[in-house]
C-alpha cells in the first residue's frame, strides 16, 4: 500500500498545478487590468479567462493522449506544460502573449483533469480508490491555498508583482515532472495496450498475495468484451454519460469557478480593503483545505451519493446567505463568513466527489474518453461563467448572481436524491457491468 500512496501523490501532484495555475491569477487580476487598461468584457474573457478556455481544449481533446500513450507519458507532458506557462507568462509586455502562455497552461489543467483520476483510479484497490483518488481534489485545494498565500506574500515584490506571483508556478511544475518519472503504468492501460506481462508485474504489487493470473484475466476478459469499436456515445453508455454530465454541470452552476477567480474583488464589492480582501482570500484556501481532509476521509465511509447530499443542503443555505448579504448591504465580515461555509460545502461535496465518481462509472477501454466529456463539459463551463464575472457584477450585481447559483443547487440537490447511484467498495469492473455492459 506504501507504494500505491506514493504513486497516487505523484499523479495527484497535477492536481496541485492545477489548484495553483487556477487560481494564482486572482492575485493579478486587478492589477492587469490597470497596466494594460483593458475593458471588463477583454479582461474577464480573454486575459483572465484564457486559461479557462486552453483547459476546455485539454479536457476536450486529453483523452486521445492518454488512451494512445498513456497515463504516465500523458502526465509527463502535462508537467512540461505548466512550466512553460508560467515562465512565459511571468516574462511577457502584453495581454495577447500572456493569454497565449496562459492557454498552454489551461492545457495541462484540462488533460490533468482525466489523466490523473484515470491513473488513480486504476491502481487503486477498490475499498481504497475513492481515498486515492480524492488525493487529486486535496492537491487542487492545496494548490489553491498555496496560490491564496503566495499572492499575499508576493504582494509588494518589485515594481510589478503579478510577474513573481504567475511566475513561481515553475518551481514546483518541475518538481513534479521528475516525480512522474518514476511511477509505472496503469495495469489496466497495459492491458488495454496488449502489455500483459508488464501490467501483471504492477497487479503484484497492487495486490499482493492475490493470484495476479487470475486478477488479470478478469481485467482482460472485460476488456475483451468491451469492443474495439465502441464510443462513449453509443446507447448501452448513455447511463453513465448522463451521470457525467450533470455531476459537472452542476459543479460549475455552483459558482465555484467564478469565486475562486475573483474572490479578492468579490471581498472588495463587499466592502472590505485590498489587503484584507487579499487576507481573506487566504481564510477560503484554509477552510477549503480542511473541509476536502475531512471529505477525503469520508469518501470511502459514508459514499459518494451521501457527501453530495450534505454538499448540496450546504451550498443552498450559503449562496442564500451570500446573495441576502448584498441584497441587504449586510457589510463587514459577513460575506467572507457566508463564502467561507460555501467553500466548506463544495470542498466536502462537489470537491471531494466529482473526479472520483467520474473516473469510476466509466468502463476501462473508455473511460479516458468518458472522463474527457464529464471534464470537457466542467470546462467549457469554467470558461464561460467566470469570463461574465466582472459584466455581471457590474452590471445586474452580486446579489442576483449568488442566488441563481443558490437556485441551481436546489437542482443539484433532485439530482443527487433520484439520480446519482453509489459507487462506493466496488471493482471498476463491477461498476462497469452495473452501468454500462448490462445496459443494452
Amino acid at each position: 500500500m506504501n507504494k500505491i500512496l506514493i504513486w497516487s501523490i505523484s499523479a495527484a501532484l497535477a492536481g496541485f498545478l492545477f489548484g495553483f495555475d487556477t487560481v494564482v491569477i486572482s492575485g493579478a487580476d486587478k492589477q492587469l487590468q490597470a497596466l494594460w487598461n483593458t475593458s471588463d468584457a477583454f479582461h474577464g474573457s480573454v486575459v483572465m479567462a484564457m486559461a479557462l478556455w486552453g483547459t476546455v481544449v485539454g479536457a476536450i481533446f486529453g483523452g486521445i493522449p492518454t488512451n494512445k500513450f498513456g497515463r504516465k507519458n500523458t502526465l509527463l507532458v502535462i508537467g512540461v506544460l505548466y512550466f512553460v506557462s508560467a515562465l512565459g507568462s511571468a516574462l511577457v509586455d502584453d495581454p495577447i502573449s500572456f493569454a497565449i502562455f496562459r492557454f498552454l497552461g489551461g492545457l495541462g489543467v484540462g488533460a490533468s483533469t482525466i489523466a490523473a483520476p484515470a491513473f488513480v483510479s486504476e491502481i487503486a484497490p477498490a475499498d481504497q480508490r475513492g481515498k486515492l483518488v480524492s488525493l487529486y481534489q486535496f492537491n487542487i485545494v492545496l494548490g489553491i491555498l498555496i496560490a491564496f498565500l503566495s499572492n499575499y506574500l508576493l504582494r509588494n515584490t518589485g515594481e510589478e508583482p503579478w510577474r513573481w506571483m504567475v511566475g513561481v508556478e515553475a518551481v514546483p511544475a518541475l518538481l513534479y515532472v521528475i516525480f512522474v518519472l518514476f511511477i509505472p503504468r496503469s495495469p489496466r492501460w497495459l492491458v488495454s495496450a496488449g502489455r500483459l506481462e508488464e501490467a501483471e508485474k504492477v497487479l503484484g504489487i497492487i495486490y499482493p498475495g492475490i493470484d495476479t493470473k487470475e486478477k488479470l484475466r478478469e481485467i482482460k476478459a472485460l476488456d475483451d468484451l468491451e469492443a474495439t469499436g465502441e464510443n462513449i456515445l453509443m446507447k448501452k453508455f448513455r447511463f453513465p454519460l448522463i451521470l457525467a454530465f450533470l455531476i459537472a454541470f452542476f459543479n460549475q452552476l455552483s459558482g465555484i469557478n467564478a469565486f475562486l477567480y475573483y474572490a479578492p474583488r468579490i471581498f472588495e464589492s463587499a466592502g472590505l480593503g485590498e489587503s484584507t480582501a487579499l487576507l481573506s482570500s487566504i481564510g477560503i484556501g484554509v477552510v477549503n483545505l480542511i473541509f476536502t481532509l475531512l471529505g477525503v476521509f469520508l469518501i470511502d465511509k459514508l459514499g459518494r451519493r451521501q457527501l453530495m447530499f450534505i454538499g448540496s443542503i450546504g451550498y443552498i443555505i450559503s449562496l442564500s446567505l451570500v446573495a441576502a448579504a448584498f441584497f441587504l448591504n449586510w457589510g463587514g465580515l459577513w460575506v467572507p463568513i457566508f463564502l467561507f461555509l460555501f467553500i466548506a460545502a463544495h470542498a466536502i461535496g462537489q470537491g471531494a466527489v466529482i473526479w472520483v465518481f467520474i473516473s469510476e462509472i466509466f468502463p476501462n477501454r473508455l473511460r479516458a474518453s468518458g472522463q474527457a466529456f464529464g471534464s470537457s463539459t466542467h470546462w467549457v463551463l469554467a470558461a464561460i461563467i467566470p469570463s461574465t464575472i466582472p459584466y455581471l457584477f457590474t452590471n445586474i450585481g452580486p446579489g442576483y448572481v449568488f442566488a441563481f447559483f443558490a437556485f441551481m443547487m436546489v437542482l443539484q440537490l433532485l439530482f443527487v436524491i433520484f439520480m446519482m447511484p453509489e459507487t462506493k467498495g466496488k471493482t471498476l469492473e463491477e461498476l462497469s457491468a452495473e452501468l454500462s455492459l448490462n445496459k443494452q
